[in-house]
């Protein structure tokens, strides 16, 4: 069995009586692609600020790559890489400059620092421009950036909020192709989508929050199995599981009304 690089159990988050995140257990192993899917609110970027310790629990544990994020957190963080949603940068830095203090940050020595920044920026199409400030970068070239930082270290667990926000469709393949390598080269990659599709073509298993509690994980094959239906897509599983199917349907009946 592949070794566990990411794991949760009974992992909680209140913000005072109201839950966001309920009893989450969760097991993401070495060279697997994990989709973290649910709607808006369901507690998923709460979720990913807990693994990557930038909020702390009410209640529960957390380990990457076995060190506990909590007591363990420089250990913990330096074999992670975490994109968020919406990703902040030095808008005074070149991309080249950005690539370098991330590399320095994580220790990465300079000649492999300076190969890898190079390789990063030719694969996301960023060389030509590679010495201009970030201020005059696009949302979709400031994405790249951000994922060419993350990528640099070479880390075992990478964690990423809605990844393609404001890529196109040929940058949006890239990024797949690029974490499914990763993945075969045995890091552990945690990924919250709205794009199922692209979670159906690139995850080995995905996760369905709702109201902060996960109400089913495993291969899509293995939700078509549960929900009972075996030729639908993951987009039909999740609408079902989480009951917008079902409201859908019910405000067309109301118009028809």
């Amino acid at each position: 069995m592949e070794r566990v690089l990411i794991r949760t159990n009974r992992l909680s988050k209140r913000y005072g009586s109201v839950p966001v995140v309920n009893d989450l257990n969760l097991e993401v192993r070495r060279g697997e692609i994990f989709g973290f899917l649910g709607p808006n609110g369901a507690g998923k970027t709460t979720t990913i600020k807990m693994l990557t310790g930038l909020l702390d629990p009410s209640e529960g544990e957390i380990s990457i790559c076995d060190y506990d994020i909590r007591r363990q957190p420089t250990q913990a963080k330096a074999l992670m890489a975490y994109v968020p949603d919406q990703p902040k940068l030095y808008n005074k830095l070149s991309a080249r400059e950005f690539l370098n203090l991330i590399s320095a940050l994580y220790r990465v020595p300079k000649g492999i620092a300076k190969e890898r920044a190079e390789q990063l920026l030719g694969m996301f199409g960023l060389m030509e421009r590679a010495d201009e400030l970030l201020e005059g970068y696009s949302h979709g070239m400031r994405q790249k950036v951000v994922l060419a930082g993350a990528l640099i270290h070479q880390p075992k667990v990478i964690l990423l909020d809605e990844p393609t926000v404001g890529l196109d469709p040929a940058s949006a393949r890239l990024l797949k192709d690029i974490l499914q390598e990763m993945a075969r080269q045995g890091a552990a990659v945690f990924v919250s989508t709205h794009i199922l599709e692209i979670a159906e073509r690139m995850c080995h298993r995905v996760g369905i929050l709702k109201d902060g509690s996960l109400i089913a994980q495993g291969s899509p094959e293995e939700l078509r199995q549960k929900v009972g239906h075996g030729g639908e897509s993951l987009e039909d599983i999740f609408l079902e599981l989480t009951g917008v199917r079902e409201n859908a349907e019910l405000i067309k009946s109301l118009e028809e009304e």
